[in-house]
């Protein structure tokens, strides 16, 4: 009877293969043929605005010099010595049924691959029409949450893109059917934006720049 002899080999960092032991039957009888797993790839990520294609609009304008932010809003730090004071925000139309608010302020061409988010206030009042110059830190309308940026911190954080071609800055208003959506200060970016889904009656945008 023919024998076959094990060999043992220790794999370590092979692709698409998991550090072990492989175990090689040799001759006489031949070995069989490797085999491996096929590789998946991850669809296109789902884009929130191309959901809301058909939904209302809002007016939206930022306080911004013809579409520039000033050194008042960039901010301090990394590099940028400015105010960091938030930029005044209005908007109207909102839709009947609204029962809240949502503000961001992100970046889409922050070299994250996600952009970045500057400002995020949830849980305005569907009252309320603006955010005054400042308010982040001068005083935010009562029963809103300023949720986490991708700074880590809990407020506005400014503009202060690497130098070269401008930013953008996108502020976005949503109205919301629902009077809260159970964020809280500790809330990261990509929960809130997720929260947002299937809420939404109606959204409006404008966009700043800032370079440097």
């Amino acid at each position: 009877m023919p024998q076959r002899l094990f060999v043992s080999v220790a794999l370590r960092n092979l692709p698409g293969l998991a550090c072990g032991v492989l175990l090689a039957a040799c001759s006489p009888a031949p070995c069989p043929e490797p085999t491996t797993t096929p590789t998946t790839t991850g669809g296109e990520r789902p884009d929130l605005f191309a959901e809301l294609a058909s939904a209302p609009t809002l007016t939206v304008e930022v306080d911004a010099t013809n579409g520039v932010l000033d050194e008042r809003h960039v901010f301090a730090g990394f590099g940028c010595s400015g105010g960091n004071h938030s930029p005044a925000i209005r908007w109207s139309g909102l839709p009947e049924g609204t029962q809240s608010v949502l503000v961001e302020i992100h970046d889409p061409d922050a070299p994250t691959g996600v952009g970045f988010f500057h400002w995020l206030v949830a849980d305005l009042a569907p009252s309320t029409t603006e955010l005054p110059y400042d308010a982040a830190a001068s005083g935010m309308p009562e029963g809103s949450v300023q949720t986490r940026t991708d700074f880590g911190t809990t407020t506005y954080g400014g503009p202060c893109p690497p130098p070269g071609t401008p930013h953008r800055y996108v502020v976005t208003v949503y109205a919301l059917d629902v009077p809260s959506l159970g964020v809280d200060a500790s809330t990261s970016p990509a929960v809130v934006r997720f929260s947002v889904r299937g809420h939404t009656l109606a959204y409006g945008r404008a966009t700043a720049t800032y370079g440097r």
